[in-house]
């Protein structure tokens, strides 16, 4: 599948689109510009750019699918400021000493374990920010292309976690509103995925913060993970700044993994 994009990673600092990383908004100015739906929220609806996850170390350009490495000095160019709202943030998350052996040994042999190569379900937060939003005044359905499939979820404002719900990849999600910022409180998760790359696992008692919120035109997306049974505090990750995409959704081909071999692709989502 096409993906028209234009994303520069550098590694374990943040994600920006090329254009984006020169852009250097005030607060005020990106409040100023926040277009808002009609009951005076943010408007958070539309298409958004799809988000390609780069190795850690890599400092890399990706255009319309093709990584080009750049080289170290010319990484500067594409740093940006901290973003007008965005939380602290740590590079990686800080595991129990009696766990961060085997977050090691999992990282040495992601190719071999790590279920995204072979068709695995990604789940929150490793699926990344939707590509589409729809919003609603009660209600906010995110659609996600994925090459393990082509995931929704559906999330209730001002809603309380199910009782009954069965634990699954995506969880359980209820949404607020803290000001202009769209707070997304996800639990009740299997434990079979990993929320990033390097061997980032995690057990049933995950709880998954999304934060979404304008920066003029863009999207700024920002994940706290939270699992008091194998982290020794919550980590936060950096936030993302996501541009608007005119690329309408397409569904994905079918994810084959040739009897075990692992999948070559751009579609593994990283939370780092």
């Amino acid at each position: 599948m096409k993906r028209n994009v234009a994303i520069v990673v550098t590694a374990g600092l943040l994600t920006v689109n090329i254009a984006a990383a020169q852009q250097k908004a005030t607060p005020a100015e990106a409040v100023s510009k926040t277009r808002r739906a009609a009951d005076g929220h943010p408007d958070l609806s539309g298409i958004w750019t799809f988000a390609i996850s780069i190795p850690p170390g890599a400092i890399a350009r990706v255009v319309d699918g093709r990584k080009t490495v750049l080289k170290a000095d010319q990484s500067a160019r594409y740093l940006q400021a901290e973003l007008p709202g965005a939380l602290p943030w740590t590079k990686e998350p800080s595991y129990k000493p009696e766990l961060r052996a085997k977050v090691a040994d999992l990282a040495a042999h992601e190719s071999k374990v790590d279920a995204v190569f072979y068709c695995g379900r990604p789940g929150v937060p490793r699926i990344g920010s939707p590509r589409r939003i729809v919003q609603l005044s009660n209600e906010f359905i995110f659609f996600y292309e994925d090459i393990s499939g082509d995931a929704f979820r559906f999330i209730p404002v001002n809603g309380k976690h199910r009782a009954d719900f069965n634990p699954s990849y995506y969880g359980d999600a209820v949404a607020h509103w803290e000001g202009d910022t769209l707070v997304v409180d996800t639990t009740n998760f299997v434990d079979e995925t990993w929320f990033g790359e390097e061997g980032y696992f995690h057990s049933d008692a995950m709880r998954v913060t999304e934060r979404l919120w304008r920066v003029g035109d863009d999207l700024a997306y920002q994940v706290t993970v939270d699992d008091p049974k194998v982290l020794t505090k919550p980590w936060t990750n950096f936030a993302h700044l996501i541009k608007p995409s005119d690329e309408p959704m397409q569904e994905s081909p079918v994810c084959k993994d040739d009897d075990g071999n692992r999948l070559l692709n751009l579609d593994h989502h990283v939370q780092r």
